[in-house]
Parts: C-alpha cells; sequence; structure tokens
C-alpha cells in the first residue's frame, strides 16, 4: 500500500521537524503552507516533504484542507490527514496497512489531545479520530472544527495500536476560532455539534450571556441527543451563572447534567466544585462518592482529566476531615498523592500530616 500523510501549516518552524520525523514513516509528506513567515516550508523541504504555498482567503480551516488534499499523490492508497503540533507513536505505519483490510475506507485511531503531569508525561483528554481515509470520495467541512465526510457513508475501522499525540503551542493565538464558529453556525443553523463548540467558546471568552443562550439553544435542538454532549453544555451554563454570581442557577444546572449523564464523573466533579465552596462537608463527600463510583473512563472529548486524577481524593479527604473521618481522611490523601505527579504534592502531604495530628490516639 501507498501511504500520504498531508497537512497544513503556517508558522510551525519550532515543530516542523519532530512533526517530520514522526510522519517519515509514509511513502509521501506532503504539506500546503499557508503563509508561514518563519521558516517552516524550508525545513520541511530540507527533510523531504512536498511543499506547495497558498493563502488561503478568507481564511477557513476546511477550504485550507480541501486545497492540502490536491498535493496527495495520485497512487496513494491511504491519506493521513495530521498537523504540525501532532506527533504519531513509532510504528503507525505498519499497525495502520495491517487495520487496513479489504474494502476500507476510511479508519479511527486513537488521538491523545492534552497531556498531564509536569512535564506532560501523561494522557489528559483522549479520544479516537477518523482523519485516515482512501484517495477519493472525501472532503472536510465547517470553517473551523472542520470534519471529515464521505460521498457515500461508510464505516470507519478501528485501528489496534496506532496513538497520534497533540502538542499544542500555548502561545499561538486562536483568535479567529471564534468568528469561524460564529461563520459555521450561521452557514448551518442545525448542526448541534456547531452550536455546541460555540457556546462553549463564548464560555471561554467570558461572554457569558451569549453562551448561556446558545447552550440552551443547543439543548433544544432535535439534533442534540447525545447524553454527554448535552450535560457538557449543561456544565458550562452552570459555570457561566457561577461567574456571574447566581450559585442557586449554577447548582440547578449541575443537577440537571448529573441527571443528564449520571454515568460520567464530570457533572458530579462539578456539582462537588460548588458544595466544597460551600464549605457543605458531607455533601461533598457523598458527591464524590457518586463520582468515584464511575470506574470506566469514556474515550471521548468530552472527559475531563480533572475528574480521573487526584482531585476527587483530594476534595475527598478534605471533607471526611471536617466531618472528622480522619482513617478515611488519610486514605483518601494517600490515593490523592500516588495520582498527584509534583505540584500540589507538598499541600497534599502537609494535609496528611494535618489529619494524623488531629487523629485521637488510642
Amino acid at each position: 500500500m501507498v501511504v500520504t500523510v498531508y497537512a497544513i501549516a503556517k508558522d510551525e518552524e519550532k515543530f516542523a521537524l519532530r512533526w517530520y520525523e514522526s510522519m517519515k514513516e509514509a511513502d509521501h509528506v506532503a504539506v500546503l503552507d499557508t503563509g508561514s513567515a518563519d521558516r517552516t516550508a524550508q525545513l520541511l523541504l530540507a527533510a523531504g516533504a512536498t511543499v506547495s504555498v497558498k493563502k488561503i482567503v478568507p481564511w477557513r480551516f476546511d477550504t485550507a484542507r480541501n486545497e492540502s488534499m490536491k498535493l496527495i499523490p495520485e497512487d496513494t492508497d491511504i491519506c493521513v490527514c495530521t498537523d504540525l503540533d501532532e506527533v504519531f507513536e513509532a510504528g503507525w505505519r505498519e499497525k495502520l496497512e495491517k487495520g487496513w483490510t479489504a474494502g476500507t475506507r476510511r479508519a479511527r485511531y486513537r488521538y491523545v489531545w492534552s497531556h498531564v503531569g509536569d512535564n506532560g508525561e501523561r494522557p489528559g483528554v483522549e479520544f479516537f479520530i477518523e482523519k485516515a481515509h482512501a484517495r477519493t470520495g472525501f472532503r472536510w467541512k465547517n470553517a473551523v472544527h472542520e470534519v471529515l465526510t464521505a460521498d457515500d457513508p461508510c464505516p470507519a475501522a478501528t485501528i489496534a495500536g496506532v496513538t497520534l499525540h497533540h502538542y499544542p503551542d500555548p502561545q499561538k493565538s486562536r483568535a479567529e476560532y471564534l468568528p469561524l464558529l460564529e461563520l459555521a453556525v450561521k452557514e448551518e443553523p442545525d448542526n448541534d455539534r456547531n452550536v455546541h463548540y460555540l457556546g462553549r467558546e463564548y464560555m471561554f471568552r467570558g461572554r457569558y450571556d451569549e453562551a448561556i443562550t446558545t447552550l440552551t439553544r443547543h439543548l433544544a435542538m432535535p439534533a442534540a441527543t447525545w447524553a454527554d454532549e448535552r450535560a457538557a453544555s449543561m456544565r458550562y451554563i452552570a459555570r457561566c451563572h457561577s461567574a456571574k454570581g447566581k450559585p442557586a442557577e449554577a447548582e440547578r444546572w449541575l443537577l440537571r447534567a448529573v441527571a443528564e449523564a449520571p454515568h460520567l464523573r464530570e457533572p458530579y466533579m462539578d456539582y462537588a466544585r460548588l458544595l466544597y465552596s460551600r464549605e457543605d462537608w458531607r455533601g461533598t463527600a457523598w458527591v464524590i462518592g457518586r463520582a468515584l463510583a464511575i470506574t470506566e473512563r469514556p474515550a471521548n472529548y468530552i472527559s475531563e482529566p480533572d475528574a480521573w486524577g487526584p482531585l476527587p481524593y483530594d476534595l475527598l479527604s478534605i471533607a471526611l476531615y471536617h466531618l472528622g473521618d480522619y482513617d478515611g481522611a488519610i486514605n483518601a490523601v494517600d490515593r490523592a498523592m500516588q495520582l498527584c505527579a509534583g505540584g500540589d504534592l507538598r499541600r497534599l502531604k502537609a494535609n496528611k500530616s494535618l489529619y494524623l495530628s488531629a487523629k485521637p490516639r488510642p
């Protein structure tokens, strides 16, 4: 099989060679440079990539990706779309070919979108993406948060053992995301996923009233049936009300989120944070207990690292300490320390010393 990796790039000089080194297992590596002012194109050309330069005006991600597809050689069997801030784990090409059986036209594989720990050594948010596809019959759609669409619907084969890691540049501006999301919703007002993304973006920008309006609209859409995403919209509405100084309204939405997706930790943890802020120790301990009873983490973008790291045990230990359950507090903080990679470890150790000193001697 002939495998081609293709990508778009702009001012990715710091990532270019790392990315190429990861992608060179492919037969062809093709990049559409959309107007870099640094040495991105030169570095990639020198490394061995095929590079074409074209500015996309007005800018939109789907147009750029569709232009980049024109660089894919005609003899390609498998096309793989990546970005320059991403890295495949070694051996990906062999595993992709092995899983690409007769009749396969698109494939999905593990994507680690964020990393946690002092040095980003552990996966944070991870899910499966479908960015490997056959040479013809596919197009990218949406001005931002673009998705791969097929002329004829076809199931994606799940490729075992292939993992793509995302290491974004925290200094790079994402200012264009909001106007592009607004455009995407205007172009396709019935697309529930884009409405959810837009409401979330308003929340990130501190535009709380617009976020509440947009996320409430998302929940009313007939197509918005995925419980996980619906619960996320409810949690984001709650965060907006909290930021606006309306804790009672925030609590109402968090209770709705828990009821919508009781199989997720995240709604429980958001509610636990609210109860913790009120020093409602009994409520905090009970809600976190419900969260910790959920032991299977879903592989989707809704899943948040905080809910699966030391935080639940950290808050539980503090709540149990205030309730006088010192053994429970010690057990919980021990578990928090096991999951903690630096950062708060010193504070957790200090908390444990406090719990030990408070525990009555026999």
